[in-house]
């Protein structure tokens, strides 16, 4: 079992630490949503729960609920910018299907 981040992505989130004064990394995990049953929920973490599973991956704590993890395990989460666009990019090997839109998927 495995999460990691591009290098682009790990600085990102280093930067955004350091600017944001505090917290210990990513939590990482998905919801019922969209029209193809689920959603990624990425927010910056400032605790661990006991529950959480960790990774470590570009010097980042990865923090993912246990239900989440079967969804996203082997995710390799990417930070890309393309033309005016910048963001997360998900690369999810588990994902069979997937919106349109990009905001949802299936697996």
């Amino acid at each position: 079992m495995a999460i990691t981040l591009t290098e682009t992505a790990a600085q990102h989130v280093r930067n955004f630490l350091t600017k944001r004064g505090k917290g210990i990394g990513l939590r990482l995990g998905v919801r019922t949503s969209g029209c193809s049953g689920m959603a990624y929920k990425l927010e910056f973490a400032d605790e661990a729960t006991d529950s959480d599973v960790r990774f470590e991956s570009g010097g980042i704590t990865l923090l993912v609920d246990p239900q989440s993890l079967p969804y996203i395990d082997g995710m390799e989460l990417d930070y890309t910018r393309e033309g005016l666009n910048e963001g997360f990019k998900f690369n999810n090997p588990n994902v069979t299907n997937q919106c349109g839109c990009g905001e949802s998927f299936s697996v």
